[in-house]
């Protein structure tokens, strides 16, 4: 599995400094430019697992790029062109540090706290009697701190964001609105692809000006959740596990391979065979969310290629 791209180590014309996250590394240059580059890193339970998945940030990267074209009618967004399959260049915009997660069902994260009795999540009380998967009776926001690479993101309150003046209330406002207005925009994208958003996340930052805009990714499988519309009733009705679209997958293979994250845990090895499975359901989550074909990358140098377009971006 050597055609992956795991870390960058460039040096672009203006460069500033670079920040590394869990997944996408981002080169801050001269004039408010930002470069930002989606690697093959997968991240679970907030650890950054030891191999690359190939066309994994290919599929990120263009997934959220279609995305923000996509809804930059209804909410404004940092990013001006996209010169490499896994890069993204924008304005470099003040991120806020609450994460923006909306919730249309009961899965995952919410379904497991549910399961173990709790009934508010992020301030937010959920009726008795709900089974996991289960829509909502309207879609909640559940923020998040966000973490530092290693550290967890923690389930936080509006009021608890707005006491510890995280983020200020008028502010605060715009994000709700923003969030409400892009989840039910996705939901209809979703549904004309016969698929069910269940949930995702989204990250907003001000631009230099003070305006508030969505950053970084949007209705991808790492930041959102998916199932099939089809069969969705019957599966809910027999008890059955749903089938989705989301790195969700992951996490239950990590799960039945004792990790989760927690302290004296270990990753679990992950063969050729199954990182190449990982890949081809990546792809999978592409061809389902877009409605297109996926149309792989050459990757005999992914770094040589992404340096060579960015130079030429840059050049114009």
């Amino acid at each position: 599995m050597n055609n992956t791209i795991t870390a960058t180590n460039f040096n672009f014309p203006g460069q500033k400094s670079v920040y590394k996250g869990k997944v996408r590394e981002v080169y801050e240059l001269e004039n408010n430019v930002l470069v930002m580059i989606a690697t093959d890193r997968l991240s679970a339970f907030d650890v950054v697992m030891p191999k690359g998945i190939p066309y994994k940030g290919q599929i990120l990267n263009q997934i959220a790029t279609q995305m923000m074209d996509a809804t930059k009618d209804i909410v404004p967004n940092w990013q001006v062109a996209t010169p490499d399959p896994n890069v993204a260049v924008g304005v470099k915009c003040e991120p806020f540090k609450v994460e923006m997660v909306i919730r249309g069902y009961l899965a995952g994260h919410a379904a497991r706290e549910y399961k173990a009795g709790r009934r508010t999540l992020c301030g937010v009380t959920l009726p008795d009697g709900l089974t996991e998967n289960d829509e909502l009776p309207e879609p909640i926001i559940t923020p998040a701190t966000k973490a530092e690479m290693g550290d967890h993101d923690e389930d936080i309150s509006r009021e608890e964001i707005l006491r510890r003046g995280i983020v200020s209330e008028e502010d605060y406002k715009v994000l709700e609105d923003y969030t409400y207005k892009l989840f039910e925009r996705g939901t209809k994208i979703a549904a004309e692809r016969d698929l069910i958003l269940v949930d995702t996340k989204y990250e907003f930052g001000k631009t230099p000006e003070g305006r508030i805009v969505l950053i970084d990714e949007i209705h991808t499988p790492d930041s959102s959740r998916y199932f099939y519309m089809n069969g969705y009733e019957e599966r809910q009705d027999n008890g059955e596990p749903q089938k989705q679209l989301s790195k969700e997958f992951v996490r239950q293979w990590l799960i039945e391979n004792n990790f989760q994250g927690l302290p004296g845990q270990t990753v679990p090895p992950m063969s050729d065979e199954y990182i190449q499975s990982v890949s081809e359901r990546y792809i999978e989550l592409y061809e389902n969310i877009t409605g297109s074909k996926f149309v792989k990358a050459d990757v005999s140098n992914i770094e040589a290629r992404i340096e060579r377009n960015v130079l030429g971006y840059l050049a114009k």
